[in-house]
C-alpha cells in the first residue's frame, strides 16, 4: 500500500466518519457503518484506527483544529475592540465550521447531553484545553485590567455559546413558524450583530 494511495483511504475514512458521527451521534455509529460506507472491511479500518474512540478523536481533532487557533489568536488581539473581536469569532465559525459541518452544532449539544466527560476527555487528549485556557487567562487579565466588566467566564461563555447555538436549535422554528423564505446563512447574517451588542454589553465598560 504506498503511502499515497494510504493518506487518500484515511482521509475518505475521516470523511465518512466526521458523517456518520455528526448524523447520529457517537453511541449510535458502528464501525461497521464507517466501513461500509468507505467500501472497506473492518480489518482495514482497524489498520487505521483501532477503536472507535480513537476514531471519533480524529474527526473532532480535525474539525476543531481548523479553528480553535484563530479563535485563540482573535480573542487575544488586545488592539481590537469587543466587538470586531467577538465579529471575526463569529465569522471564523460560521466559515469555517459550519460551511463545512453545517450539523455540527446539533452534534456537539446532543454529545454534551450524552456524556460530556467523553467530550471532554477527547478535548484534553488532544491537548485543545491549552487553547482555552490561554483564551480564559487573557479575557481574565482585561477584566482585572479594567477594560472589561468583571463577569464571572463561566458568564461570559453561556452568553455567548447559546446566542452563538440557538439558531441552529431553532432553524426549523423559525423557517417555519416566521415564514422566513431566505436562506439559512442570511438568517445568521441577520443575527450576528445582536450577538455582537449583547457582548458589548456584557463587557464593555461604559
Amino acid at each position: 500500500m504506498g503511502n499515497e494511495s494510504s493518506e487518500s483511504l484515511e482521509s475518505k475514512i475521516l470523511i465518512a466518519a466526521r458523517e456518520i458521527f455528526i448524523e447520529k451521534g457517537f453511541e449510535e455509529t458502528s464501525m461497521s457503518e464507517i466501513a461500509a460506507r468507505v467500501g472497506i472491511n473492518r480489518p482495514v479500518l482497524h489498520y487505521y484506527y483501532r477503536t472507535k474512540d480513537k476514531m471519533f478523536q480524529a474527526v473532532f481533532s480535525q474539525i476543531v483544529r481548523s479553528f480553535i487557533p484563530r479563535i485563540k489568536e482573535i480573542v487575544m488581539r488586545k488592539d481590537l475592540s469587543v466587538g470586531e473581536r467577538i465579529g471575526s469569532v463569529i465569522d471564523t465559525y460560521y466559515n469555517h465550521v459550519i460551511k463545512e459541518n453545517p450539523g455540527l452544532p446539533l452534534f456537539i449539544i446532543k454529545e454534551i447531553n450524552r456524556d460530556v466527560d467523553h467530550l471532554l476527555q477527547a478535548i484534553r487528549e488532544m491537548h485543545l484545553d491549552n487553547y482555552i485556557d490561554e483564551m480564559i487567562a487573557s479575557i481574565n487579565e482585561e477584566m482585572n485590567e479594567g477594560k472589561f466588566r468583571n463577569v464571572p467566564i463561566h458568564i461570559v461563555f453561556l452568553t455567548f455559546y447559546s446566542q452563538l447555538m440557538i439558531p441552529h436549535v431553532a432553524k426549523n422554528l423559525v423557517m417555519t413558524a416566521f415564514q422566513n423564505n431566505g436562506d439559512f446563512n442570511d438568517l445568521l447574517l441577520q443575527w450576528k450583530p445582536y450577538i455582537i451588542r449583547s457582548m458589548e454589553q456584557l463587557l464593555v465598560n461604559k
